[in-house]
Formats: structure tokens, C-alpha cells, sequence
């Protein structure tokens, strides 16, 4: 048994140990060992040429980044939480999405940037939102988002092997998490079916998969049987595993924490209608974060994510 936090140190170990490209780069990387401990021991081992503190500027050292990766180099760039990626969106958007296209291919960009997201550990609205989707909407960009332990050490590893820019996001509540450090055998960029059923297609990702499992396992003691999708894969969106369990359930619930107003639910679901709107018996629904900045207090941040109380009800109203 492993933690999410060191299957994701596990993968970054070994893609520094196969390819002398390979270096990790961001703030307190090294000798603090990472914002969430994700990097502990790095440096110790690799040497500060191989892991890489970085000043504090975002738009510096993702700029860095992106010109190691043009030069040659595979790097890894840790952003400490989602929020605070925000400050490197020029280089991300205009440049690391952008110059592959505008060099009519002559020049790619392999970089991996690793970032925290999402609430529950009461740290406000300034390190706590999920805005994944604002990167899935970039064309040039992928992005993935673990939730189980195994894919916390793959999932770097396939991003290495991409000649494009890949985010990998980090759900914090995940990294206490434990489970098997053993090979999934996912496919990249696809999604997983993590459990079955006929009645209702659950689809979801990153840190909203084991509460959505819960309310999975609420129902099912209800006689309701709730196929569960892990997403995996936020761009590329992998509609066609989607598809097929809507095929044989007939409704949807779309779990996101991410805010409801353009989200990444609300692209699933319109895709759902476009491409499957003959498989339903019920119009696609979706539970998200409350439209509110994530708040502080305890009772007040639960309340204002998705729980697997609010799936179950959202499941309920479809299928009783």
C-alpha cells in the first residue's frame, strides 16, 4: 500500500532516474520538499540541477519551462495550487498552447505542469477552487486528472512521453489517500468505467470520484445500481466511454466541482444531448460547487461542494 502523494513522487522518481532530460522546477520543490510534500527527498537524491527551486513567479519559471521544453529538455513544473497558475496564463495560453501551431509543427513543446486543486481542507477561496476546465478549453493543451494511486505515478510518466503540454491536476484531498502502487492498464486519455451498473451513469473525476462511489454504494443499498465513469482525462474528453454507459442506463449525473455556469458539466452534458440525446429517459443532470467563493469556514465549504448526499438525491429524483 502507497499514497497518492508517493505514487506521484514514485512517478516523477523514476522519470528522473530513465532520462537525464527530465528536471522538476517550483516553488519549494527542493529542500522544503513541496508544498504537499509531493517532492520530498528529490533533491537529496537528484541534486538541485535535477530538482530546482524556483523564485516566486509563476510567469518566470512556467516561461522557463517552456524554453527548456523547446531546447530539448523534458521538465516538470509544479504550480502550487490552481490558483495561483493564474499568473502564468500568458505564457500557458499565448505561448506553451500556441507554438506548435504558429511553427506550422517545426516546434513542440513537452512540458508537464503539476498542480494542486481543488477545496475541503479550509483553505479559502485564494488556494482552493477547481478551474480545471478553464485548461481543458484551450486548444495545444492536454489535461488529466488523476484519482486513484495508480494513476498518480502513470499518469506523470505518459505525460513525459507527450510532445505537447500536459497538466496534471492534483486534487489535495487525494494525497493522504492509499491504495495499490500497481500498472492499471488504462490506455491514455481514456476513461475508466470504475464501477457497473444499469440504472444510472455517474460521470466524474479527480477528487469528486470516491464521494461519487460513496453515493454509488447509498443507492445501491436502495436497489439502485449506479454506473460510476472516472473521466480521467479532461482534454482529450474520452465521450465515447460516456456514450456507451448512457447507451444502457438511459440517465446521467454529471459530479464536478468545478462552478455550474460553463462548466466542464455543462460540456458533457451538452455532448451527451448532441451525440446521445436518443439513449435518454431523463434530461442530463449535474452537481457542482455552489456559485460562491469557496469559503472558509467548515460547515460553509462542505455545504458548498458537491457531496455524495447531493448525488444520491440528484439519482433519486431520476430514478424514484
Amino acid at each position: 500500500m502507497t499514497t497518492f502523494r508517493e505514487a506521484a513522487r514514485q512517478g516523477m522518481r523514476e522519470a528522473l532516474e530513465n532520462d537525464p532530460r527530465v528536471f522538476l522546477m517550483g516553488e519549494d520543490v527542493g529542500r522544503y520538499g513541496g508544498a504537499f510534500a509531493v517532492s520530498m527527498g528529490l533533491l537529496e537524491e537528484f541534486g538541485p540541477e535535477r530538482v530546482r527551486d524556483a523564485p516566486l513567479s509563476e510567469s518566470a519559471f512556467v516561461g522557463a519551462g517552456i524554453g527548456a521544453a523547446l531546447a530539448g529538455m523534458r521538465p516538470i513544473v509544479e504550480v502550487m495550487t490552481i490558483n495561483f497558475s493564474l499568473l502564468a496564463l500568458d505564457q500557458i495560453v499565448n505561448n506553451a498552447a500556441t507554438l506548435r501551431y504558429m511553427s506550422g509543427g517545426q516546434f513542440h513543446v513537452p512540458l508537464v505542469v503539476r498542480m494542486t486543486v481543488g477545496a475541503g481542507r479550509q483553505l479559502a477561496c485564494q488556494h482552493a477552487h477547481s478551474l480545471e476546465v478553464w485548461y481543458a478549453h484551450v486548444p495545444g493543451i492536454k489535461a488529466l486528472a488523476p484519482a486513484t494511486v495508480a494513476d498518480a505515478r502513470s499518469m506523470v510518466l505518459e505525460a513525459l512521453d507527450d510532445p505537447d503540454p500536459v497538466f496534471i491536476f492534483e486534487n489535495a484531498i487525494l494525497y493522504g489517500m492509499e491504495g495499490e502502487l500497481e500498472d492499471g492498464g488504462l490506455a491514455p486519455y481514456r476513461a475508466a468505467v470504475r464501477r457497473e451498473g444499469g440504472d444510472v451513469t455517474l460521470v466524474t473525476y479527480g477528487g469528486s470520484l470516491w464521494k461519487t462511489l460513496e453515493a454509488a454504494d447509498e443507492l445501491a443499498a436502495g436497489g439502485v445500481q449506479a454506473e460510476v465513469i472516472d473521466l480521467r482525462s479532461l482534454r482529450p474528453l474520452d465521450m465515447d466511454t460516456v456514450l456507451e454507459s448512457v447507451a444502457k442506463t438511459h440517465r446521467v449525473v454529471v459530479v464536478d466541482e468545478g462552478w455550474r455556469t460553463a462548466s466542464l458539466a455543462a460540456e458533457i452534458g451538452m455532448q451527451i444531448a448532441e451525440r446521445g440525446f436518443d439513449s435518454l429517459d431523463w434530461p442530463p443532470q449535474r452537481v457542482c460547487s455552489a456559485e460562491v467563493p469557496m469559503p472558509y469556514a467548515k460547515h460553509l465549504e462542505d455545504a458548498a461542494l458537491p457531496s455524495a448526499a447531493r448525488v444520491a438525491a440528484a439519482v433519486r429524483a431520476m430514478v424514484i
